[in-house]
């Protein structure tokens, strides 16, 4: 049986890797970061460790012991914590980030999968075993964008592009061909609620992928919590970019999105 390692993050992004994983018959060996990972992962993984945030030489360590020679990165890391003391004071974390040009998360996970590689690990397309939560072009709840929706999300979608190719953020909210907020480190969720604060309602959230979005690391990912916080800020329509999103919950999710009447597309 195949053995693939796994560096888990936050949130479900991690289990459903790993139930996809397992699915197709892998062994699944998996380094879970203290103060992130979910505990109910171990369920869904052959063997589990968990490390520190800065114990990346250990990290090595252990997948090399096992066998292991492909790897996925599945979930995120608290932004806040790169600016943490954790951070500051870690000797292998500085090192990582001495080495890069600049500490956008893209540039940091390019600087991770180099030292991967460097070390005879491989890593992989993170959503190799569950394409199945990778929308294809089309509308996916009972409501399509009307006239005004889907000219804010050709309006948005040029801007959304030029954002994410600065590696600034992957998502930008617009009403009215009018930029309402655009997300930075903080995250899609903190965009939505800063966007239900400044246009009240009827506003239109665009998510994309980078350019050249590499699929190994920080894909754009949405699921059910997207959802919720789009009906706390009363935004009515939400585009993601086909074939390159990653949409968690995707049942329950786009049910809730048509109770409430939003408009969900893949474009």
């Amino acid at each position: 049986m195949e053995k693939i390692g796994l560096i888990a993050g936050n949130r479900k992004f991690p289990l459903i890797f790993a139930q996809g994983a397992q699915r197709n018959g892998k062994h699944i060996v998996c380094v879970a970061i203290k103060g992130e990972t979910c505990r109910g992962l171990k369920r869904f993984v052959d063997k589990i460790y968990w490390l520190s945030l800065g114990e990346f030489e250990r990290m090595l360590e252990i997948f090399k012991a096992e066998g292991v020679k492909k790897i996925a990165m599945a979930g995120q890391i608290s932004p806040h914590r790169l600016f943490s003391q954790e951070v500051k004071n870690n000797r292998q974390i500085q090192e990582l980030l001495a080495g890069i040009q600049d500490r956008k998360a893209n540039t940091i996970f390019a600087g991770i999968a180099k030292k991967l590689e460097e070390e005879g690990l491989g890593l992989m397309d993170s959503t190799t075993f569950i394409r199945d939560f990778v929308p294809p072009k089309g509308v996916l709840t009972k409501r399509a964008p009307n006239d005004e929706e889907q000219e804010d999300i050709n309006f948005a979608l040029g801007i959304a592009r030029k954002v994410a190719e600065l590696d600034i953020g992957l998502a930008v909210a617009v009403k009215n061909k009018a930029i309402i907020a655009v997300e930075a480190l903080e995250g899609t969720d903190n965009l939505i609620r800063r966007c239900g604060v400044i246009s009240r309602f009827g506003a239109v959230i665009v998510k994309v992928a980078r350019p050249e979005q590499d699929m190994r690391f920080d894909i754009p990912v949405i699921g059910l919590n997207t959802i919720k916080n789009l009906i706390k800020a009363k935004v009515s329509c939400l585009a993601i970019e086909a074939g390159k999103t990653l949409f968690i919950d995707m049942r329950p999710a786009v049910a809730l999105a048509d109770k409430k009447g939003i408009a969900i597309v893949a474009v």
